[in-house]
């Protein structure tokens, strides 16, 4: 079975930073799997993916999969180690699908990341700590993202809440909470 960590936090909170730390600990090749699109017309967007690009060591491997993260997933090797950054992006990218078509990707993705055999490192974003969303978009974005991060911290080695620069190991500290089933 693989290794499964789970690295999530509010923006700017430091996971992309601690999620790499981990990748450069893993003793394996690290293929960073960048689930972000390009919009040059968007500067500040731009300065965020320069910041990532200028952290990465120069012989980690780049793959820019915006939708198609299960094709990465059952083609890595037990000898890679994929950095997934990030789950909120990857959702943002799909958000378009109607529920009963997410769940079933949803449940695909959980099945490849049990199956695969490279260690994986996932960052997500959490957001819902504060009011629900005015809009149904974000209602939605927000429970997919919610969903499918416990879903992730059900079958991982280890979760990480980074906040302030700080990454907690919520599996050492925390109690765990049933798991709730993928909708």
């Amino acid at each position: 079975m693989s290794q499964i960590i789970l690295v999530t936090g509010p923006t700017r909170s430091g996971k992309s930073e601690w999620a790499e730390t981990l990748a450069h600990q893993a003793q394996k090749q690290v293929i960073y799997v960048a689930t972000a699109q390009n919009y040059p017309e968007d500067a500040d967007w731009q300065t965020r993916l320069q910041q990532h690009q200028q952290r990465r060591p120069a012989d980690w491997q780049l793959r820019e999969v915006p939708i198609a993260l299960l094709d990465v997933l059952e083609a890595a090797q037990a000898t890679e180690c994929l950095l997934i950054d990030s789950l909120g992006t990857w959702i943002t990218n799909c958000l378009e699908l109607p529920d009963a078509e997410w769940s079933i990707v949803q449940q695909a993705f959980i099945q490849s990341l049990q199956n695969t055999e490279a260690q994986v490192i996932l960052v997500a974003e959490e957001t819902g700590w504060g009011v629900i969303p005015a809009h149904l978009a974000g209602r939605i974005f927000r429970d997919r993202l919610g969903r499918l991060t416990r879903a992730v911290a059900a079958i991982a080695t280890a979760t990480y809440l980074a906040v302030a620069g700080y990454a907690v190991n919520l599996a050492a500290v925390g109690v765990k909470i049933a798991d709730e089933v993928p909708k």
